[in-house]
């Protein structure tokens, strides 16, 4: 009988097995090691976000079972002489109860802002796990994720600031919300609280606002653009911009048909979003409307909005606010429609950057949108005087000359011609600016340097996108005339910068001072020699006496200004300013299309010329708004408590004819 050999194993393959099965218990080791570590981290962590819930629990605000869910505070803004300008909150609009909110209202505004509104506990950790996705995986903003809870969280307890703070304690407070009130209830506050844009906080006040209708006869296709606009109401706005708002108001119809709240076919039916656009009001009867959307802007940033109504007194001078709005209307209304330019903009501030005057549009009723603080348009050659005062600090005298010809390939491929196709030759600089050269502009732009020009520019206040190009220095940037307007007042402030205010205090009903500006120090940095701007003043004065700002001429009054036209008489602007108030005029289209003929040195200038006046008068609070000792509060408390409304009635501005001849 034969053995069977056994083969033996090399000694190569004995180390190599002897290797597996030390490898074997070693990567399970790591695996094991790493599976605990894990735990180990989640469990510090999961303690870290208690802590710091915690320590965020200790600091929230002080709540009650008795909070008035369904009243939005009253905000009472006035003038610099006390007169009442509006009112917004509660009084603009009733509470309604949310039995009288019909059903697609109500799915109208949970689809698009809070699908899960009726299962989930107050927090939606689907919704903040889609909001974190869509950061990390599609490099989107960080938005959304938080529930119409959390927002009503929000609205009645907190402020605004985005902090991580506010985000634990919104959603500790959805939590109580949603251990106190039904859903019912929840959505019932929200609705008559959230804001709607042009002053319009709640459901009611909404649907009389931009549909002259109340919330039970709203139709499908204007409950869509209600909620459609809650993520950015001066956008989505219908009275802005109706297209868009019936683009959005179709998103909301297609969040309702995926939810089964409607069918494929009767948002299918909405598609034109047939709406019922309100009356129009008379052309004035809304000024000081842009103003105080602005101060509620403003105001957010200085204080939590309380629950209690307040009053913000503020700069605001109404005899020259009238005077801007009239000469406005009477401008577009008179020739508006013969040199093609249907809307305008204007703004005063004084010295230390009070807002006297803002005139946001020539119909606030019909558009909200506020042209005086949001609109980036060229400014043309208002822009000028900055490449100046650069030239003038940087050795070059008023009189030196700078050549006024075409400009050739070897110096620059940006080549501009002139307004009016003349050139002048050799020309001094005061010459230059006063006729507005363009070409000598540019010359002065590289002689200088394009960087030094955008580096005075930001100095003065100018925070817009500006193109590192040539075309800079003829105005191609968009900028809103706030910021251009502040920095012209930091050249009649003799170089120190002038950051515009309109809030002087702000008080509760019962005369407590929750923001006193006077309590702040409101430093005005130095941000050119006063001796250069001095020089530059004089030149503007000369574009005024000499140039293309004849028409801005007062009598007996030293005037600086300039002129603006931006390519194919797109934007007129005339900014100019005496010794106390800086105002800035534009005028154009929204949809850009160009006027015909219209420049700065005609219509702007004229206009600028009749609110100037009218604010030099001894009688205009203008100069004199801080007034010692006086006060709206002691006014307007019996008018809150009574409820009458003493808002001043809008003055019509005298007919003035209008020359185009410069």
């Amino acid at each position: 009988m034969s053995k069977k050999k056994t083969k033996a194993k090399s000694p190569s393959k004995r180390k190599s097995a002897s290797k597996t099965k030390k490898t074997r218990p070693s990567l399970w080791a790591l695996f094991t090691k790493l599976f605990k570590f894990g735990i180990l981290l989640g469990l510090w962590g999961a303690l870290g976000v208690i802590c710091l819930t915690a320590w965020y629990a200790r600091e929230l605000p002080a709540i009650t079972k008795n909070v008035e869910f369904e009243h939005r505070a009253a905000i009472t803004i006035l003038a610099n002489d006390d007169s009442q300008i509006t009112r917004i909150g509660e009084l603009r609009g009733l509470t309604i109860q949310i039995q009288d909110v019909p059903n697609y209202v109500r799915h109208a505004f949970i689809s698009i802002e809070d699908r899960r509104f009726y299962t989930h506990f107050g927090i939606d950790p689907q919704g903040i796990a889609r909001a974190i996705y869509t950061k990390v995986f599609r490099g989107g903003r960080l938005a959304g994720g938080s529930t119409i809870t959390q927002q009503l969280a929000k609205n009645l307890f907190l402020s605004h600031q985005r902090s991580l703070k506010r985000k634990v304690q919104e959603a500790l407070l959805a939590l109580w919300l949603e251990r106190t009130l039904t859903k019912d209830e929840i959505l019932s506050a929200y609705l008559n609280r959230v804001y709607f844009g042009a002053g319009a906080y709640g459901i009611e006040a909404a649907a009389n606002t931009y549909f002259d209708k109340s919330t039970q006869d709203l139709n499908l296709g204007e409950a869509a653009i209600l909620a459609g606009l809650l993520k950015a109401p001066s956008r989505y706005a219908p009275t802005n911009n109706l297209a868009l708002a019936q683009k959005r108001g179709r998103l909301v119809l297609n969040a309702m048909v995926e939810e089964g709240y409607i069918t494929r076919s009767e948002a299918e039916m909405q598609a034109g979003l047939s709406v019922t656009r309100p009356k129009p009001r008379p052309i004035d009867a809304d000024s000081g409307r842009y103003f105080a959307d602005w101060i509620m802007s403003e105001a957010a940033k200085l204080i939590s909005m309380p629950e209690e109504h307040i009053i913000i007194e503020t700069t605001l001078d109404p005899e020259l606010q009238n005077a801007s709005q009239g000469a406005l209307n009477q401008a577009v209304t008179s020739h508006g429609e013969e040199r093609k330019f249907s809307q305008g903009a204007t703004l005063s501030l004084g010295r230390d950057g009070a807002v006297y005057a803002m005139v946001g549009g020539v119909n606030y009723h019909q558009s909200q949108f506020n042209r005086a603080t949001q609109a980036l348009r060229p400014s043309g050659s208002a822009l000028k005087p900055f490449i100046y005062l650069t030239a003038l600090e940087n050795g070059w005298q008023p009189d030196d000359k700078i050549l006024d010809a075409i400009i050739t390939d070897q110096e620059s491929e940006y080549q501009p011609a002139n307004y009016n196709d003349k050139y002048y030759g050799e020309v001094t600089l005061t010459d230059a600016l006063s006729k507005s050269m363009n070409t000598a502009a540019v010359r002065l732009t590289l002689e200088t340097g394009l960087g030094n020009f955008i580096k005075k520019l930001r100095k003065f206040g100018i925070t817009a996108d500006l193109n590192r190009d040539l075309s800079l220095a003829l105005g191609s940037a968009g900028i809103s005339a706030i910021e251009l307007t502040a920095a012209y007042a930091g050249l009649m402030n003799e170089g120190q910068k002038v950051t515009p205010y309109g809030i002087k205090r702000i008080l509760t009903k019962d005369g407590v001072v929750l923001y006193d500006r006077t309590d702040h120090r409101h430093s005005q940095a130095r941000i050119a020699k006063s001796r250069y701007v001095e020089r530059l003043n004089t030149m503007l004065n000369h574009a005024v006496t000499y140039g293309t700002g004849r028409a801005a001429q007062i009598n007996g009054v030293n005037v600086y200004g300039k002129t603006g036209t931006s390519q194919d008489t797109r934007d007129a602007w005339f900014i100019g300013f005496t010794d106390k108030i800086t105002t800035a005029v534009w005028l154009g289209n929204d949809d850009n299309t160009p006027m015909d003929h219209v420049t700065g040195g005609s219509f702007p200038a004229r206009i600028w010329q009749d609110l100037m006046r009218r604010g030099l008068e001894d009688t205009s609070p203008a100069y004199a708004y801080q007034k010692e000792g006086q006060s709206g509060f002691s006014r307007l408390l019996s008018s809150i408590l009574g409820g009458s409304d003493n808002a001043p009635t809008v003055t019509t501005t005298p007919k003035q004819s209008y020359d185009l001849n410069e």
